[in-house]
Formats: structure tokens, C-alpha cells, sequence
């Protein structure tokens, strides 16, 4: 890590790390990928809401069968985005059925479409830390196919996880691994027209620094970015490492609660969260990622309350 970086990643403030950023983006410097994007115009918010938001309601990987007798499927949950007035959904990948077909995909994106909703993105639980076997080349080969469903789709970016170091393992090298991963699938990605978004989702990616340690490695690529977390940093600043990630957004979730220290959860700050992405010159959806011990058909409706006056879009 050179010495611009460990400045820059001792910026705490928003406003510092947006000029930072700017001054070594890579339409200034033709720099790698790892670089914050200049965005030019006003930061744009559009609010989107995630699938995972009824986890408890939705089946993994189910048949038609088990889909169709489930409190919410993808499509009830369309429909219930519609319901709730806003322009976007995520359609997490964890739930669609055991066997996904095109006519699958393209009814989906018939459907959102008829309703006035783009699809934000979605999401596949990937772990790119394993070591090489036929473990690891499912995982890559899972990403390559969710790619394609995505492109089939319409969803413009899939979040995409690190993953963990394994037992008997270290974190250099698992980060390596995780690197190469992603690496090879940004090829395919960028074939298709579809972002990977790294998310800050603990293991190796717990933390800014582990997380630089893997997007300073990443070739250049357009198609490559941050998938920014409100809720994930269990740090002992998380609004601060938000900052620090903000810049290389490509895609962001809100959640209503955080965990400074892994401590218990308390209110997060929407307006505070909102302000670091603007301060990062964000442009693109902002997906509530409901993970609250109320109901969700109780608790959604008030958060969306609270968030649709932050935001540039509904």
C-alpha cells in the first residue's frame, strides 16, 4: 500500500475523501480499477428495496411447488414493491427457483417492467476464498451463470461476496485467492455488461483496510465496484469506514440498524449515511435491506417513510 493510500484511508472525513478520490480517478490518471470513478452532475439517489428484506418468507432454491405454497415469492414481492410506490427492486438471488430457465428470467423482467420498476441488481453468496479444487470452480462457474441471468434480466449489477479465510489458512493468502477470482470473473462480466460489487460483508472484507487490500489487486475494469453496506461495519467507526468506501460505490444498501464495535444493534443515521453517498458524488440506487425483528409488511412501509425524503427518487 503506497503512500497516497494510507493517507487517503486516514481521511475520516467524506468531503476529503471525495477529493482524494477525484484527484486520482482514473479519467484524471488512467489508473486501475481500484480508483474511485468521477461522477459528474449531482449525486442521485434512487430508492430500491432487496429481496432479502422477507428471508424469513421467501424458500431457497425451491421447486414450483414449495414457491407457490410460500408466504412471498419473487413475484408477490414485485408486486409488493409496486404496492409500496417505489421505482426499483432487487431480486436476490438466493431465491429463485432450483431451476431457472430464460422464460423464467425474461417473465420477471416483463413483469417489473409492466410495473414501472428496474431491476437494481442481485445478489449470489459466492465465497472466492476457497483453495483450488472442484469447490472453488463451482463457485466461479456459479458466478459466470448468474452473470448471464443478470444480463438476461436487465439487472445491472450482482453483489458478490469475499468469503472467508478457511481453516488452517491465512488471510494473505485467501485475499490472493479471492483476488483471482473475482479477476476472472470480471472478464465474463464485462462481456456481458454486468458490475460486480464487492460487499463489505465481514471474513476478509470486514474492514476498509482488508477491503483495499483486495480492490487495490483488482485488473482495471469499468465493470468492477463496491457494493457500500450500511449495515455490515462492526467496526468501531463504522460511519467513518462507510466514508471510506463510499467513493467506489457502484451499488448501496441501507439497513436500519448498526453495530459499532459488534456491540448491540442501535438506530442506524439514515440522514448521516445518506449525506457520506452524496458526499461521495453517488449516483444509483440505494436498496433497504430490512433485517429488523418486526414483521416486514409492519416494519418496511414506516422505514420507506423515513428514507423517501433522503432520496432523489421514490
Amino acid at each position: 500500500m503506497n503512500l497516497s493510500r494510507r493517507t487517503w484511508m486516514a481521511a475520516s472525513a467524506a468531503a476529503t475523501v471525495t477529493v482524494l478520490a477525484q484527484a486520482e480517478s482514473p479519467i484524471a490518471q488512467g489508473a486501475s480499477a481500484a480508483d474511485p470513478v468521477k461522477r459528474p452532475g449531482a449525486p442521485l439517489l434512487k430508492l430500491s428495496l432487496a429481496g432479502y428484506s422477507f428471508n424469513g418468507m421467501l424458500v431457497k432454491r425451491g421447486t414450483p411447488d414449495e414457491i407457490m405454497k410460500a408466504e412471498m415469492s419473487l413475484e408477490k414481492f414485485i408486486d409488493y414493491c409496486a404496492a409500496q410506490g417505489l421505482g426499483a427492486t432487487e431480486l436476490t438471488g438466493y431465491y429463485f427457483p432450483k431451476t431457472i430457465t430464460t422464460e423464467y428470467l425474461l417473465s420477471l423482467r416483463a413483469q417489473t417492467h409492466r410495473l414501472g420498476l428496474s431491476i437494481s441488481g442481485t445478489a449470489i453468496g459466492n465465497d472466492f476464498c476457497l483453495a483450488e479444487g472442484d469447490a472453488r470452480q463451482k463457485q466461479l462457474a456459479e458466478c459466470r451463470e448468474w452473470i448471464d441471468y443478470a444480463a438476461i434480466m436487465g439487472a445491472p449489477t450482482i453483489r458478490i461476496f469475499a468469503g472467508s479465510v478457511p481453516q488452517n489458512d491465512t488471510e494473505d493468502a485467501a485475499i490472493e485467492r479471492c483476488v483471482a477470482g473475482i479477476n476472472e470473473c470480471l472478464q465474463y462480466a464485462a462481456t456481458k455488461g454486468i458490475f460486480l460489487a464487492l460487499e463489505n460483508h465481514g471474513g476478509i472484507t470486514a474492514t476498509p483496510k482488508q477491503m483495499f487490500k483486495i480492490i487495490d489487486k483488482i485488473n482495471a475494469s469499468p465493470w468492477f465496484g463496491v457494493n457500500f453496506d450500511s449495515g455490515n461495519f462492526q467496526t468501531e467507526d463504522p460511519y467513518a469506514d462507510m466514508a471510506m468506501i463510499a467513493p467506489y460505490a457502484v451499488n448501496a444498501q441501507i439497513k436500519a440498524s448498526i453495530s459499532p464495535s459488534g456491540k448491540e444493534k442501535q438506530p442506524a443515521d439514515f440522514q448521516r449515511i445518506v449525506k457520506i453517498l452524496k458526499d461521495a458524488g453517488y449516483r444509483g440506487f440505494v436498496a433497504l435491506e430490512y433485517e429488523e425483528s418486526e414483521s416486514p409488511f409492519d416494519g418496511i412501509p414506516r422505514i420507506l417513510d423515513q428514507l423517501r425524503p433522503l432520496m432523489d427518487t421514490p
